[in-house]
């Protein structure tokens, strides 16, 4: 069963920094696009930051300089480091991934999945 796993939410305090790290897994042939969602109370889901298989990475403004996205594609994983954070960036974040898997004959098929969410709670 493909599936992303997230790891690394937590409570942080103003200026702090937090690791969040998302692994695919399952029968996989490749994964194109990874990216961070966040998604605030009562706000809709924003796109924080995205990366290409190639490493070409996009930043939301609100987050540039501050966030950094990378991935390692042995691992089938993705990362984002998160400093000087603000009371603002709390929110459930989401990973997000393109993922090239096996048909019922084993040919290739492009879907997009979404991890289970883990809550980022920044306090003033």
């Amino acid at each position: 069963q493909v599936q992303l796993v997230e790891s690394g939410g937590g409570l942080v305090q103003a200026g702090g920094s937090l690791r969040l790290s998302c692994a695919a897994s399952g029968n996989i042939f490749s994964i194109n696009a990874m990216g961070w969602y966040r998604q605030a109370p009562g706000k809709q889901r924003e796109l924080v930051a995205s990366i290409t298989s190639g490493g070409t990475t996009n930043y939301a403004d609100s987050v540039k300089g501050r966030f950094t996205i990378s991935r390692d594609n042995a691992k089938n994983t993705v990362y984002l480091q998160m400093n000087s954070l603000k009371p603002e960036d709390t929110a459930v974040y989401y990973c997000n991934a393109d993922l090239v898997i096996p048909g019922y004959y084993n040919d290739p098929h492009d879907y997009v999945y979404w991890g289970q969410g883990t809550q980022v709670t920044v306090s003033s």
